[in-house]
C-alpha cells in the first residue's frame, strides 16, 4: 500500500467521523430546540447530512434523542440514504483505489 492509498483512507476516516458527529448533533440540536420552541433546522438538512455520509450518527441521534422517529420520512428515509451514500463512497474509493 503505497502512501497516497494511507492518506486516502485517513482522509476518508476523518471525513466520516466528522459527518456522524455533525449527523449526531444535528439531531440532539434540533430535539433541544424542538423542546424550547425555537428555530429548527430543516429536514431537508437532516437529510442531507446522512446523505452526505453521517447517516450512522444521524441513525443513532435518532435512537438515542427519540426525535423524528414517528416520521417516516426519517425511519425509512435515514437508513436508505445511509446504504445509498456509503455505497456510493465504497464505489468511489475502490475506483480511486485501484488506478
Amino acid at each position: 500500500m503505497d502512501i497516497f492509498n494511507i492518506v486516502y483512507l485517513v482522509s476518508l476516516l476523518i471525513y466520516f467521523i466528522i459527518f456522524n458527529c455533525l449527523g449526531y448533533f444535528s439531531m440532539y440540536s434540533d430535539k433541544k430546540r424542538a423542546i424550547n420552541n425555537k428555530w429548527r433546522i430543516s429536514e431537508s438538512m437532516l437529510l442531507t447530512i446522512c446523505l452526505f455520509g453521517g447517516g450512522i450518527g444521524s441513525l443513532i441521534g435518532m435512537r438515542v434523542q427519540r426525535h423524528k422517529i414517528r416520521h417516516r420520512k426519517f425511519t425509512i428515509g435515514v437508513p436508505i440514504l445511509l446504504v445509498i451514500s456509503y455505497t456510493l463512497i465504497g464505489i468511489l474509493s475502490y475506483v480511486i483505489l485501484t488506478l
